[in-house]
């Protein structure tokens, strides 16, 4: 899932980091230690981070999320690392139109992408669902349709208070959409994509976007295509998962189902989100789909593995296919080893999944590097320590590096 055209031959990237709110600064700080670790070790690229402190408590004090300029400001960097926005005082609708919407819709990012696996060491509660059986990539139109945006309220606290919801879908947008989606399938091993509407009910924007399809996919006849309406959808993700491989929809219906898929591979605390602009023109934004999860900010127990996937999929994007598989399998060590977090069913820390999967990095590459060079690290190697004293009172843990050999 990689652009050709995102090109840059000393192979630094300045990348915008915006923690924001609830948990995102602390996922997004173990995540960019990840990433450091990762380069240093490989030492095939480098990320320089630039922090923003945009978020709720910004808007408080400014009345805006984003200072004038900031877009402009972000336009300079490679990738944009982004926590989570929301928070208990200020509306949901404020803070997702002040901050994430306001930034993916201008910047051009219409790709939404969520790759949805059981990663191994983590279980589905789905009972007969195991690795390999439910594996997607969810694919969902991010700059129209349901949030466009466009509406209003009139007669406000009036007993005939009117409000209004349009949904706006375009030709143009619907179709540069699909075709990206069917390039992901034909990448794929699989070749399958499903698109799902609602086309029974909605019978002009989804008509619009069943027309459209049926136009796209005459393009990609190596790639087996199906339709589905959404609510059948569902009962499909859940009951026969091992049919599925790309998924497409619109704005809502995708964002929807995501969180769906999500639950069904283990936890949403593990599922990463790319928004990206397919043309290279602006930078794209990468986060977890977790949310802000105030119930859990500063308890130490926020799981961060959402965070390492989304930085996995941001060095994907970057062009860097090796190294993202790479720190992919690190993650699945980590989690295989039992170290988790309590929405997984662990009794692991934020800090101690952070420290393992550096270690692993480390250990499954091969090499034996000097911690002290990288910047702000603290206690990393008591952490590894702290790691390894887990794994060796439990005889039962095998942990399986991936020796890849690299030069």
């Amino acid at each position: 899932m990689s652009p050709g055209h995102v090109l840059n031959k000393q192979r630094v990237y300045r990348i915008a980091s915006i923690p924001a709110d609830g948990i995102g600064p602390e996922v997004i700080s173990a995540g960019i230690e990840v990433l450091e670790k990762l380069a240093v070790v490989l030492g095939e690229f480098e990320f320089r981070f630039d922090h923003f402190g945009w978020g709720s408590e910004f808007y408080k004090r400014h009345g805006k999320y984003i200072p004038d300029g900031g877009l402009d400001e972000l336009k300079k960097y490679h990738a944009i690392l982004f926590g989570s926005v929301g928070a208990p005082d200020v509306p949901d609708h404020i803070s997702l139109w002040g901050l994430r919407l306001a930034i993916c819709q201008p910047l051009q990012q219409y790709a939404n992408v969520r790759p949805t696996k059981i990663l191994r060491g983590i279980s589905s509660p789905l009972k007969n669902c195991h690795p390999g059986d439910l594996d997607w990539v969810i694919v969902r139109e991010n700059s129209e349709g349901e949030y466009a945006g466009q509406g209003g309220r009139s007669h406000i606290g009036q007993p005939w208070e009117v409000a209004t919801e349009v949904s706006i879908f375009t030709r143009y947008c619907v179709e540069r959409l699909l075709r990206f989606a069917f390039e992901i399938a034909r990448k794929r091993a699989r070749r399958k994509i499903t698109v799902v509407t609602k086309s029974n009910a909605q019978r002009n924007g989804l008509v619009l976007w069943d027309e459209v399809a049926e136009i796209v996919k005459k393009d990609f006849e190596d790639v087996e295509c199906d339709k589905m309406l959404v609510d059948a959808m569902t009962t499909r993700m859940v009951l026969h998962p091992e049919t599925l491989d790309t998924i497409v929809a619109t704005n809502l219906h995708a964002d929807i189902l995501s969180d769906l898929a999500a639950t069904l591979a283990g936890s949403i605390g593990i599922a990463p989100t790319s928004n990206l602009d397919p043309t290279g023109q602006n930078p794209s934004m990468f986060e977890p789909i977790h949310g802000s999860a105030f119930d859990l900010v500063g308890k130490g127990i926020a799981n961060p593995v959402a965070t390492f996937w989304t930085a996995a999929e941001m060095v994907r994007w970057l062009g860097h296919e090796d190294a993202a598989d790479t720190l992919l399998d690190c993650i699945e060590n980590v989690c295989e080893a039992g170290i988790k977090t309590k929405d997984l069913g662990g009794t692991a820390t934020t800090r101690e999944v952070t420290d393992a999967v550096l270690d692993e990095i480390e250990h499954s590459l091969g090499y034996d590097i000097d911690l002290s060079s990288l910047p702000k690290r603290q206690s990393l190697r008591m952490g590894i320590e702290r790691t390894r004293e887990r794994q060796q009172k439990d005889k039962s843990v095998k942990r399986h590096s991936v020796k890849l050999g690299f030069d």
